[in-house]
């Protein structure tokens, strides 16, 4: 029982946009880079990234291992954490909703705590047949060559501690982030 109210409790929280609203970045799941964008201007790229063991692309469901394509948020910060840092995204998106409500992935109600929680600036359910907890983290304690020999996350991206530490100079709860 005080698992599902921690969660609903969760489900609910708001995040407010402070980040500078022309910052965001751009996740190229093909180049293994992040771009640090102000417009349409590169302040900075972060190569070398690692994405989900399922490829990029449209997640499917809850442990699919895709990361998934699309546009988010960064709707909470953890600071302490095994991945050093992580910056959870708004996934999913109504659009992610949208698709998985077509396909039969998940039921009305579902789609419609995802809907209202974007439509108020919440974070959506995390615990939903999609899945959730997609965020940019860094390493931890990981070893750094298996970050360099193939994807390795649950459909996260992943950086170095040396990039998550500096892109946390960077962004804030509300920057955008787009994946492709």
């Amino acid at each position: 029982m005080l698992r599902i109210y921690l969660l609903l409790c969760f489900s609910l929280v708001s995040f407010t946009a402070t980040a500078d609203p022309d910052v965001w970045l751009l996740v190229d799941t093909h180049a293994r880079k992040i771009e640090v964008k102000k417009g349409e201007q590169t302040l900075e790229t972060l190569h070398s990234i690692a994405i989900g063991r399922g490829g990029a692309g449209s997640k499917t469901h809850r442990g699919d291992n895709v990361t998934p394509f699309g546009s988010y948020r960064i709707g909470w910060v953890g600071e302490k954490t095994s991945f050093r840092r992580f910056f959870g995204l708004t996934y999913p998106s109504a659009e992610d909703a949208e698709n998985a409500l077509r396909k039969g992935v998940i039921d009305g109600p579902t789609y419609k705590r995802i809907v209202t929680a974007h439509h108020f600036n919440q974070i959506p359910p995390q615990n939903t047949p999609l899945g959730g907890q997609i965020g940019i983290h860094g390493l931890g304690n990981a070893d750094s060559r298996i970050h360099q020999t193939f994807d390795w996350t649950h459909g996260c991206i992943a950086l170095t501690n040396t990039q998550i530490d500096h892109l946390s100079q960077m962004v804030e709860t509300g920057t955008v982030v787009k994946i492709r």
